[in-house]
């Protein structure tokens, strides 16, 4: 079977459905959504599904960081630290400058910091810069970690307590623009190289051969033929195959807004009471909020939707940061809270903080491939062993990958997308070009065209104290599959982790989707 022509589109819903592919993917996560691209840059024909949307689940509800395996190697596990160093790599300086950044990092040597576990901190960051050098990562993509001094750390981290600081070890590691907008590019790339790619598309039964889907729009049933199937549905990839084993856990953050900690622009390790390589994370936004997060716990019984924070947790990271900075931080400074769930292998193991982020490619009697366990930033390699099983499990006829060197959707050059968004003639051509890169212009002129307006009025953000302009909307209907309200505001744009700011959204998301399909 050949690779169809490029479609250029994620569609919601099963019109037009192919009724052959060589592998049908279920879930449009960062790992499904990347067995999309690996696959059909293969050469493979291939249906991606996913039952609500593209990041629906776990994929957006990330630290949004490029990890380098720090904490892995922490714990001995050398060989998913170096994996992780490695995508991290990958992910950074060939496949998506546009979406990544450095983050600078600190750990505060406070009075509640002993000299050994500075000392053992320092001897971290240390690690973290080897294993960016074993991977091959440009210094000048991730600077080398130093020793920082009181007056230096004061400079860098203002709202810091200052009583007892001896100073901090600065370190880096990467960053997402946003882990959704990361889901949503893999996806529309894959799309470009001619996969189908369905949102709204529930699986009803799969087996090796043959899969029935339901429109979960208009109900509508069909069935399609391959030759193979790949189950990369996260914590409900057992809902498919019975002899999968997860452990979920939850991992929750919090949202704060930015003049809750004024002029920090680097991420705080705030260290946990009685752990030695655990800590709160106090993460800077680009559109200038802060999260916090994550815990780790447990999590029993029937998997929901959508994960919910607990008042605990809530209260728990509030308690571990404020031992870090001068103002306390309260409940109301809180403005949103979001949590997602791990889909990690059940290795008997007490505590699911110590189980191994490892990833794990299981085949079914009934010849499904299974993708589960590992993280956002090991999601292409992740995609790799599953269709390299999948691929030999079947006896397809296939290219070799090519992901590693396979740029994404607007992806170019850190530096020259610096210099276009510093030249942009409006504020909101240069939000375009941080969360589009190349794809800027495309994103506005598609926006030009649904709409019939004027580039300025589509460059404006779309609320007071919203800094998503109204061009980003339409190109989420348009090219990106949104198909409603929460696609737009809860994935496609992140509005939707404020509640208070989502509320102000919706009548705008509405009136984008109501031009679009020719209602206005």
């Amino acid at each position: 079977m050949t690779a169809h022509q490029p479609h250029t589109r994620i569609t919601p819903g099963l019109a037009d459905l192919p009724t052959e592919v060589d592998m049908v993917v279920i879930g449009l996560g960062v790992t499904g959504a990347g067995v999309a691209l690996d696959a059909v840059s293969r050469g493979l024909t291939v249906l991606a599904v996913d039952a609500h949307d593209l990041a629906f689940g776990t994929s957006r509800f990330s630290s949004k960081l490029v990890h380098g395996g720090l904490r892995y190697l922490a714990s001995g596990q050398v060989g998913i630290a170096h994996e992780s160093a490695v995508e991290r790599g990958i992910l950074m300086e060939t496949t998506a400058p546009h979406l990544t950044r450095p983050l600078p990092s600190l750990i505060p040597l406070s009075a509640g910091v002993s000299r050994p576990m500075g000392a053992l901190a320092g001897a971290g960051f240390l690690g973290g810069d080897l294993l960016r050098r074993a991977a091959g990562t440009s210094a000048d993509t991730l600077p080398r970690p130093r020793r920082l001094s009181a007056a230096e750390t004061r400079r860098l981290a203002p709202p810091l307590r200052t009583d007892g600081l001896r100073g901090a070890y600065l370190g880096w590691d990467g960053q997402l623009e946003d882990d959704a907008r990361l889901v949503t590019t893999i996806a529309r790339t894959a799309a470009d190289r001619g996969a189908h790619v369905r949102t709204h598309a529930r699986v009803v039964s799969a087996a090796g051969q043959e899969v029935v889907l339901k429109d979960e729009l208009t109900g509508a049933t069909a069935t399609v033929t391959t030759r193979t199937v790949v189950n990369a549905a996260g914590v409900w990839a057992g809902d498919l195959v019975d002899d999968v084993r997860l452990r979920p856990s939850r991992g929750t953050h919090l949202v704060l807004r930015a003049g809750t900690l004024p002029g920090l622009d680097v991420a705080v390790f705030a260290p946990i009471p009685g752990e030695t390589n655990r800590f709160v994370l106090v993460l800077p936004q680009p559109d200038g909020q802060f999260y916090v997060g994550l815990t780790d716990e447990p999590v029993d019984g029937p998997i929901p939707d959508v994960a919910e924070p607990t008042e605990v947790e809530i209260g728990f990271l509030l308690d571990v940061v404020a031992a870090s900075f001068a103002r306390p931080l309260r409940r109301e400074d809180v403005v949103g809270a979001f949590a997602g769930l791990r889909p990690l292998l059940d290795s008997g193991d007490d505590s699911t903080a110590d189980l191994s982020r490892k990833h794990a490619v299981l085949t079914s009697p009934t010849g499904i491939v299974t993708i589960v366990g590992g993280k956002l930033t090991t999601y292409r390699r992740m995609a790799e062993d599953a269709v390299d099983a999948a691929v030999g499990h079947a006896r397809l006829t296939a290219g070799p990958c090519v992901t590693a060197t396979l740029p994404l959707a607007g992806a170019a050059p850190r530096e020259t997308l610096a210099d276009r968004a510093a030249k942009a003639g409006h504020p909101g051509e240069a939000r375009l070009v941080r969360r589009y890169g190349a794809d800027a212009d495309l994103a506005l002129e598609a926006a030009v065209r649904a709409s019939g307006w004027d580039q300025d009025q589509l460059l404006a953000p779309i609320a007071e104290g919203i800094s998503t302009v109204w061009a980003e909307l339409f190109f989420g209907v348009t090219h990106e599959g949104a198909a409603d309200v929460a696609d737009l505001l809860d994935r496609r744009t992140r509005i939707g982790l404020i509640p208070e700011d989502r509320a102000l959204a919706v009548p705008v998301a509405e009136k984008v989707l109501e031009i679009v399909r020719g209602e206005r």
